[in-house]
């Protein structure tokens, strides 16, 4: 073993290249035990695909030594080789003290292949094998969180929880508190939150989008500043953060953090709206239609941003604007039948009568079973002169809203005029 031991000082001292000269040199003339511990070397050193000729070497030799075939699993396993690994842990006996152990690795594989009932029967095998095993516990809660059965991973970290705080690199806390999210119990969640120090920006995310979903906006805004201190690129939570400050009355705040969030993700449509909405309500009426633009021209078809541009040019008395706008979405090729009534009413307000009674006519069969866009369209048709398209109109429009006694009458003496 003096060579070997010589091996691995020589990687204690990071001289990784010697000691890998020094292995090649001893490997053929090493015995069982010695290469037995050259493969852990090897495994150490990321050098899997030597480690596992070593392995398959000795257990082929050693076909009784089950030890063997559950380090080469783990080897198999490292470099990606599943089924091979499954095939060897399948030849450990039950009877054998690495069974159990090779029942919880068969799971976890078998999860990853998305197999859960196979990986559920390993589990409960391994749990009737050792009912007080705390990790069974562990691996049918992370089994039933990554399926989705948010209900039976609860029963089950909470058992855990009587016992662990941590498993391997896990909190049991966080856990917790994304298992009760996910269920809807964010009091509970935000509990387990505040129990758990993380400067993951991950976790943090999930902590502020539970606290924002509590109404505890402020603890929404301290996880989401601390992501930020964390990682500026996190572009996605700047809205969210904006959202909290805006909840609070933090309207500045709100819109400083937004134009901040637009510096690592300039062509997110979502936050160039809040920024618009924001900038709307800070009076900076001209850089809100700005930024409003701006989401519509990074997508024609984002609806949200054209009904805000809407809105606020009718609300400032613009037509035009909205005429102009919807012209060119139109023209860009997207057929929302919302677009054209709005541009009816555009051209209305804008007497320009034609193109009203164009768009009205071209949003009808969509809109053939709105009550409100019946109604303006038959009272349109009848000031332009269609009294008998009205009429139908109408008649359709009093079938969706039959307690309508004024149109009711309305129509009756429109369809008595026409008779005469």
């Amino acid at each position: 073993m003096e060579d070997v031991y010589q091996a691995i000082q020589m990687i204690e001292e990071n001289k990784t290249e010697e000691a890998l000269l020094l292995l090649d040199q001893i490997k053929p003339k090493a015995n069982d035990d010695e290469l037995f511990v050259i493969s852990d070397l090897y495994v150490q050193l990321g050098f899997l695909k030597e480690a596992k000729a070593i392995l398959m070497d000795l257990s082929l030799r050693f076909p009784s030594e089950t030890e063997l075939k559950w380090v080469l699993s783990e080897v198999c396993i490292d470099l990606e080789e599943d089924q091979e690994a499954l095939d060897l842990l399948a030849e450990i006996d039950p009877e054998d003290d690495y069974y159990l152990p090779s029942l919880l690795t068969a799971a976890d594989l078998y999860q990853a292949q998305g197999l859960f009932e196979v990986a559920e029967r390993k589990l409960l095998e391994a749990k009737r094998l050792a009912p007080h095993e705390i990790l069974i516990d562990f691996a049918r809660a992370e089994l039933a969180f990554s399926t989705g059965d948010y209900q039976k991973a609860l029963v089950h970290y909470q058992k855990v929880k009587q016992e662990k705080d941590q498993i391997a690199d896990v909190a049991i806390d966080l856990r917790l508190a994304e298992t009760y999210a996910n269920v809807g119990e964010f009091e509970h969640a935000l509990e387990h939150y505040q129990t758990v120090y993380t400067d993951d920006p991950e976790h943090l995310f999930r902590y502020g989008f539970v606290g924002f979903q509590s109404h505890r906006y402020d603890i929404a805004i301290k996880a989401w500043e601390t992501l930020i201190d964390l990682d500026p690129e996190y572009a996605s939570v700047y809205p969210y953060l904006a959202d909290a400050y805006e909840e609070e009355g933090l309207i500045k705040e709100a819109y400083a953090i937004s134009k901040k969030g637009l510096e690592f993700d300039p062509l997110n449509k979502e936050l160039l709206l809040t920024i618009a909405a924001l900038a709307r309500r800070t009076g900076e009426a001209e850089n809100s239609y700005q930024y409003a633009r701006e989401a519509v021209a990074v997508d024609p078809g984002y609806k949200e941003a054209v009904l805000f541009l809407i809105e606020n040019y009718r609300e400032d008395g613009d037509e035009e604007a909205i005429i102009e706008l919807l012209t060119h979405i139109l023209e860009q090729g997207e057929a929302e039948g919302y677009y054209k009534w709005e541009l009816a009413k555009a051209y209305e307000a804008e007497e320009n009568y034609p193109k009203a009674f164009r768009y009205y006519s071209e949003a009808y069969p969509d809109f053939k079973e709105d009550a409100d866009f019946l109604k303006a369209y038959g009272y349109f048709l009848i000031e332009e002169g269609h009294q008998k398209e009205a009429t139908h109109v109408l008649a359709e429009y009093l079938a969706l809203e039959p307690t309508d006694t004024e149109v009711e009458q309305y129509l009756d003496r429109l369809n008595d005029q026409l008779d005469s």
